[in-house]
């Protein structure tokens, strides 16, 4: 599926590619509005559901961790910008330090909880992913007992039918030969087969 979902993609490349540019411009192109929407239509259904749930969580967490860095920067230099701008100022020089030093751990704080939020989601995805294959390896499990359980059952059926066959034969010769011309046989049994 992957390398179909690949196709598509060059594919639209080539489209673009091969599109003519408008008049009077090298950057602008005219498209085939349809043909392009036909391409992209392909590719959302060759996309399967769980590509698209787990790269949004992937992109939303991406996204989360981006704005907190960019959110504990802007904070940090605001901070930065705020205690140089207090220290100038000779009598607040020790507020100007509280403050800044205030600010930046509510910063750490705020980009901490932004953090541990994203690793709990990447620790669902992989707990939820765990579950998943542990439950195929029990499906796995129960279908091999079953078929364990199954081909013993056959086998003793057919050893049964063999021992029967056996004793019938062996009856059948006593009764047409005298005692004393047959050779001694331990009779066959499932325990001799099983000491052997």
């Amino acid at each position: 599926m992957a390398s179909r979902i690949e196709q598509i993609i060059e594919e639209i490349e080539e489209y673009i590619d091969g599109c003519k540019f408008q008049p009077l411009s090298t950057t602008k192109i005219v498209v085939n509005k349809e043909e392009l929407e036909e391409l992209l239509r392909e590719l959302r259904l060759k996309t399967p559901e769980e590509i698209k749930r787990y790269q949004k969580i992937i992109s939303n967490k991406d996204a989360i961790l981006a704005d907190a860095q960019s959110k504990a920067d802007g904070i940090v230099a605001a901070a930065e910008q705020r205690a140089k701008e207090l220290v100038n100022q000779h009598e607040v020089t020790r507020q100007a330090y509280e403050q800044a030093n205030e600010t930046i751990m509510k910063c750490n704080q705020q980009a901490q909880a932004i953090l541990d939020d994203a690793n709990r989601q990447a620790n669902a995805i992989t707990s939820s992913a765990m579950s998943y294959t542990d439950e195929m390896l029990a499906n796995l499990e129960n279908i091999l007992r079953n078929t364990i359980q199954d081909s013993g059952a056959k086998y003793k059926a057919m050893m049964d039918s063999l021992q029967g066959a056996y004793t019938t034969v062996r009856s059948n010769r006593q009764e047409i030969a005298p005692a004393q011309a047959m050779a001694p046989e331990t009779e066959y049994s499932e325990e001799t087969e099983e000491d052997e």
